[in-house]
């Protein structure tokens, strides 16, 4: 495995759930978000469908730019606060469901994988 293709793989994470969240909004405020709380708004559609767009430009990104030793660290560091998001949500102010905490596994994942590539494109260092 190569840096480059963890990177890859970090953009699938964003490419899958944004796609996911794009084209079926619904869908995901369904799934997601527990009942009582989504209010069946044309806003919230549109704000889930715009999340997912965004995703989406993450992953474009994420996969044609040239990730360094230090994208990857900034990348892994800037990637905590949402765990602390996925927490309040889901255990202090219950809003999403078990299903919304596919949030919390895909921040997971992205958080292994800018280890790994950090890793991968660390410099050489020779046998002792």
């Amino acid at each position: 495995m190569t840096a480059l293709n963890v990177q890859r793989a970090i953009a699938a994470v964003f490419v899958v759930l944004g796609g996911w969240a794009l084209m079926m909004p619904q869908q995901v405020i369904d799934l997601t978000i527990r009942p009582g709380i989504a209010q069946g708004s044309r806003l919230e559609t549109l704000a889930v469908a715009c999340f997912g767009a965004q995703a989406l430009i993450s992953g474009l990104f994420t996969a044609t730019a040239r990730f360094t030793r230090t994208t990857f660290l900034a990348y892994g560091i800037a990637l905590v606060p949402f765990f602390a998001f996925n927490y309040w949500f889901y255990f202090v102010d219950p809003v999403f469901t078990t299903v919304g905490l596919l949030d919390l596994v895909g921040n997971a994942i992205m958080l292994a994988l800018c280890a790994w590539g950090w890793k991968l494109s660390g410099p050489a260092v020779p046998p002792a």
